[in-house]
């Protein structure tokens, strides 16, 4: 499967996403062209699925992050489908993740300030449907942020 100049070339790949190919194959101690071919591989077996931005929300003018855990009232078959479609419609939903266990999803979520914060729960999240029982937790600081693995 992997190599270990394709375990190398991964790891640049994912400290400097936006490198540009000549210095990312320099650091990873091949050339261009061989850079070129073996992303191409890594690309084509799905691998790699995709380079996306890392937005900074704070950036962007949203100072408060809030995950909230959902547990939903799983007497009508539909709960998770209903429930997925609402939250996706929610604009500043940033993510979505269901679980199995004793709670079922886990949305993030980015308001601008706390009044923000505040329209947005009592507009668009106390709306979710089957909603059984939520938890709030917001972000104070990240400590650790990464979207790779030991490679």
């Amino acid at each position: 499967m992997l190599d270990d100049t394709d375990r190398r070339i991964l790891r640049h790949l994912l400290a400097e996403p936006d490198a540009p190919n000549a210095a990312l194959a320099e650091r990873a101690g091949v050339t261009t062209a061989t850079l070129w071919r073996r992303l191409d591989r890594l690309r084509q077996t799905g691998a790699i699925r995709a380079i996306r931005p890392r937005i900074d929300w704070r950036k962007l003018g949203y100072e408060v992050e809030v995950s909230l855990r959902f547990t939903l009232d799983k007497s009508n078959p539909r709960a998770f489908d209903e429930f997925t479609a609402a939250a996706r419609q929610v604009a500043e939903v940033t993510e979505i993740q269901s679980f199995l266990g004793s709670v079922d999803f886990r949305l993030s979520v980015i308001a601008r300030d706390m009044a923000h914060w505040q329209q947005i729960y009592r507009e668009k999240i106390l709306t979710l449907p089957h909603v059984a029982d939520s938890d709030a937790l917001m972000m104070v600081s990240t400590v650790k942020e990464t979207q790779g693995v030991p490679i």
